[in-house]
This record gives C-alpha cells, structure tokens and sequence, in this order.
C-alpha cells in the first residue's frame, strides 16, 4: 500500500481585525481543502479587551487550531520594537513544537515582520500577503523588509508585482491574486443593514465611518491632528460611526479625544466591528474618513467616497472617489459639505476570486519547489569592467 502523503500545514499570523479579515477567506479556503492544516497564530490587538478580545471573534469563525499570544501588555500601546521582539520569541517556542510547512503573512505590521523572520531563520517558507504596495509611513519599511524576508509573494495587482521585481526579487515566485478581502467585499453573503445596525446599536439611519490611526513618526503633532479633525466633524453636523484605532505608539492620545464624543447626539463608538459587518456599514455609509486603508482597498469598490487625511496612505493607489486633504479642520470641513453621493465601482485590487487562485497555486509543485535559500536577481545589466 502506497502511504498517503501528510498534509501540508498552513500557519497564518494575525495581530489585528483587519489582518484576520483580510486572510480570513484564504483560512478557510486552506481548512476546507483536503491535504492542507490550516493552524493559526493570533496575537496583537487580537489579545486586547479594550479592542474587543477580537481573537473570540476567530474562534466563532469555525476555526479549531488556534494559539493565542500575548505579545504586549493588556489595554495599552507598547514600542513596536517590544512588540517585535516579544511576537518573535512568542512564534519561535511555537514552531519548535509544531512546525509548519508555510508561514502565511499579510501586510506591514511589527506581527508581520516577526513571522518573516522566524520562517526565514528556520527554514521555513513564508508567503507575504500583499506585499510590493507603497505608502508614506513606518508600514512601508516593515512592508518591503518582510518583502526581502519572504520567499513567497501573493500579490493584488500587476503594478505590485513589478516593484518587487524592482526589489530584486524572483518573478517565478510571485503569484498575482488579488486582495483577498474583496472575496468578502463583493460577497452576496453579507449581514443586512438592519442586523448590523441592530447587533452595534447604530441608530442613525445616514451616517459616515471615522477611524484614524497614530502615525508613528508624527506623534509630536498626533494631539493637534486629532482635534482638528474631530472639530470638523462635529462641525459637519454629519452622523459618525467612530471606529477605535489600531494599538500603534500614540493610539491612547487619539483615545482620550475620542472619549470626549461618547454622549455627543452625532457619534456612536465602537471598539471593534466583525469585518463582513463593518463592510456592510461601509457599502451603506456616506463617506469614510481617517487614514485607514479600507479608503484605498475596499471603500472604492462600493464607491463609497474616502477623505483620506494625512500621511499614512501617502503615495498608494489613488482613485476619484478618495479625496487627499492634510489634518486641518477648514479644508476636510470643506469636502465634507461638497461631499458627492457615490462613485461607480472600482475593481484595481481583485475581482473576488483570491481564495481560489491562492489555493490553485497551493496545489502546484512549483510553488512547493521554492528555495528557502532566497537569492537576488538582478534587473541592471553587470558593468562592464
């Protein structure tokens, strides 16, 4: 009898909503699929009440094979560096006990960077979600690092996959598939209007979405910035469903403003909202302000309009529907009241069918051939000596 070959085990790394919702369908595409584990490392935000303990929302996913990881302390902001070191000590004890076959990574987070380097210094293939985008803060010098770290690339569009070859890295090893949180964004399953509004106690019937970042390198003006944001948009007199932000050097000054709006009659906070409900309240919302990437990936695609304020997004795709403004309260003041009611839909980041190409590339040889040993390839022809 001819043994049957073992599965091949699939380990993703997620430290925030935004990163499990981002690689959630590709999870379940790795669960479902006979001859692959799908395992799952959760850490970060995922960890954290004050984000609402969001790895329990995992856990309702239907996934069994889950280890969760406190890489910092409870409720408040750590150095990304403690972070850093901390998810790299965290994953390394965990891949000497169950060693995986391939270590899943999605885009620019210190979680990311750290399971790059722990696949790369132990011979294990890392595949990088989303790798070879551009933006104008800390995220791209951890996007491009974990880039040179991973030997494996599934990227959203072609434009991504050529600077990566820019990056001096293999074409052979770089499958474009498309972001494969648009699966879910033009999914026909998503939760009606009426049971998100329910399940979040929502009661405007109009509304826009607010969720800012810290900027990491900006933290000296994150307080002025914050303000004259918030100014304007109660002075917009709009409905504002506000999203708490990520858990970045800075996210307690954005925080403490943020808890000045919790009895104002325009705003409702949420700490945390499951991805296919918060996508349901995008496709509906007026507008989307912050610094958020879902202004770029997923708000253009429901030609939800975007104000897109500051920095960190800088230099990333850039569409009609997203309006670039700085954090000065009179100018997004101003979008805001010529604000227009929708744009048509925009499909540069993926079509929906990302689980399906990322699985049909799993089930190639060739992508299992990858070197660990990564070399760089050269685009410049050599000098002439």
């Amino acid at each position: 009898m001819i043994a049957k070959p073992e599965a091949k085990r699939i380990l993703f790394l997620t430290g925030t909503r935004a990163d499990f919702g981002k690689q959630k369908t590709l999870m379940q595409a790795v669960r479902d699929t006979p001859g692959f584990d799908c395992a799952i490392f959760a850490t970060g935000m995922h960890m954290l009440e004050r984000y609402g303990s969001t790895y329990l929302e995992i856990k309702k996913c239907g996934f069994d094979n889950i280890f969760v990881f406190f890489n910092q302390m409870v409720n408040t902001s750590s150095d990304m560096d403690i972070v850093l070191a901390n998810t790299i000590n965290g994953l390394s004890h965990y891949i000497r006990e169950f060693r995986p076959d391939l270590i899943v990574v999605h885009g620019d987070r210190v979680e990311t960077l750290a399971g790059a380097i722990v696949g790369a210094l132990n011979n294990i293939l890392v595949a990088h979600i989303e790798g070879g985008e551009i933006s104008g803060t800390i995220d791209e010098l951890l996007r491009h690092s974990v880039s040179k770290l991973a030997h494996i690339h599934f990227v959203a569009n072609e434009e991504a996959k050529r600077r990566l070859v820019q990056m001096g890295e293999i074409p052979d090893n770089i499958y474009e598939i498309g972001s494969p949180d648009i699966d879910v964004v033009l999914s026909d399953r998503l939760p009606a209007l009426d049971e998100v509004k329910v399940r979040y106690g929502i009661p405007f019937d109009n509304y826009g979405i607010f969720c800012y970042h810290p900027v990491t390198t900006e933290v000296d003006r994150l307080q002025h910035d914050i303000r004259e944001i918030t100014g304007a948009l109660k002075e917009s007199k709009r409905n504002f469903l506000v999203i708490y932000p990520n858990n970045d050097n800075g996210s307690d000054i954005i925080l403490d403003e943020l808890m000045k709006l919790q009895n104002h009659p325009h705003f409702k906070l949420n700490s945390s909202l499951r991805f296919e409900y918060y996508l349901t309240l995008l496709k509906h919302a007026e507008v989307l302000v912050g610094n958020s990437s879902a202004g770029i990936h997923e708000a253009p695609v429901y030609g939800t309009p975007t104000i897109n304020i500051g920095s960190r997004q800088r230099n990333r795709f850039n569409h009609k529907s997203i309006f670039n403004v700085e954090p000065i309260k009179k100018d997004i003041l101003a979008i805001l009241q010529r604000l227009p009611e929708r744009f048509p839909p925009c499909l540069k980041f993926g079509r929906g069918n990302s689980a399906e190409l990322f699985m049909r590339n799993l089930n190639t040889g060739k992508l299992w051939q990858t070197s660990a040993q990564k070399q760089f390839r050269d685009i410049l022809p050599p000098e002439k000596t």
